[in-house]
């Protein structure tokens, strides 16, 4: 049974299930989630815990069904917790799990977490991951997008009785903090409490979260496609300038850009040749943001800008790669930022 995160405390206050399965790629929220039902199950008596985390192909599962399939010794209930860092359980692990949900069905003093990153559609389609899905509770974890992650800030303040100014000086406020956290949760939830500690509770201004918050962003490069799409051109090159510092290969960089510029001209080309937006998307691969972006770009860039940005791409690709190009830069980086900015002004809505 899928539940969203955000469900997950009015679904534990309804009863407790035998078994829940928690996914996701943001360790601060998969933890909270795991907490939040460690939580319910010691207030309805589960308090002993035994925890496998599963490494390699090799991994013993036996100690896992054994336990599954025991009473406790020292208490009346249990918790079982598997964690299977790697989202791929194997052969041997598909079959152990399917077994452990058939041993948690009728067993109601074991209260049975796995634990698991984000997983692909393939992964979810498969034999173990269905057992899981259909006699428990399936929590998807998903990650804080940098659109969203002020309205998370101000909903965490607000849980330790903190606010910002209401308006616009608010809004500043809040786009600033996200902006020194971005791609790094678990830091923005220490700065976050660090809030808690220096100032009581009530209202924040500017200079408070200024003074105090930490530049602790991360950037994946992988992210950067959305800012680029977006015609953010102030956090494309903080984006950029953070990519550099902490040492992202150049190649990469291009590789990420490149490839959005090669899909606009291959999306360009089916429009011309009168497939419909949204048959050229699907035959080139174009889905969830990335889809949005293009549906919004596509038809008001013309084929000569595209053409210009290929060429561009095509220039830095081997700046990148230690060659030198008449009229660009000869370091990397700064041919990355030329580059970026020109797909980023023609994405842009101005």
């Amino acid at each position: 049974m899928q539940v969203p995160s955000n469900q997950l405390s009015a679904q534990l206050g309804k009863g407790l299930r035998s078994l829940y399965t928690v996914h996701g790629d943001e360790p601060l929220l998969v933890q909270e989630a795991v907490d939040a039902i460690r939580a319910s199950a010691r207030a309805n008596g589960y308090t002993e815990r035994s925890s496998f985390t599963v490494a390699g192909a090799h991994f013993d599962w036996s100690a896992v069904l054994a336990a599954g399939g025991s009473l406790s010794l020292f208490a009346d209930k249990q918790i079982i917790e598997v964690r299977i860092p790697s989202g791929k359980p194997g052969k041997d692990g598909s079959t152990a799990l399917q077994q452990l949900v058939s041993s948690s069905v009728d067993n109601d003093s074991t209260l049975t977490i796995v634990v698991l990153p984000r997983l692909d559609k393939a992964t979810k389609t498969g034999a173990w991951f269905a057992a899981l899905d259909s006699h428990g509770v399936t929590l998807q974890v998903d990650s804080i997008e940098r659109a969203a992650l002020p309205a998370w800030i101000a909903q965490r303040l607000q849980q330790q009785k903190q606010h910002v100014k209401a308006g616009e000086e608010g809004q500043r406020t809040l786009a600033f903090f996200a902006d020194r956290v971005e791609g790094n949760l678990l830091a923005a939830h220490q700065e976050i409490q660090k809030l808690g500690l220096l100032y009581p509770a009530g209202e924040l201004g500017f200079e408070q979260v200024e003074q105090a918050v930490l530049n602790v962003a991360r950037y994946d490069v992988f992210k950067l496609s959305d800012a680029v799409l977006s015609g953010q051109v102030l956090r494309t090159e903080r984006m950029l300038n953070g990519l550099q510092a902490e040492g992202e290969a150049e190649v990469l960089v291009h590789w990420a850009l490149a490839e959005d510029i090669r899909a606009m001209k291959r999306v360009k080309d089916a429009l011309r040749n009168g497939r419909p937006m949204p048959m050229a998307l699907r035959e080139n691969r174009v889905w969830g943001n990335k889809e949005r972006h293009f549906e919004r770009v596509l038809p008001r860039i013309s084929d000569a800008t595209v053409a210009r940005l290929l060429h561009s791409a095509h220039a830095v690709d081997g700046i990148v790669k230690g060659l030198k190009v008449p009229e660009w830069p000869a370091n990397g980086w700064q041919a990355l930022h030329r580059l970026a900015l020109q797909t980023c002004k023609a994405c842009s809505n101005r």
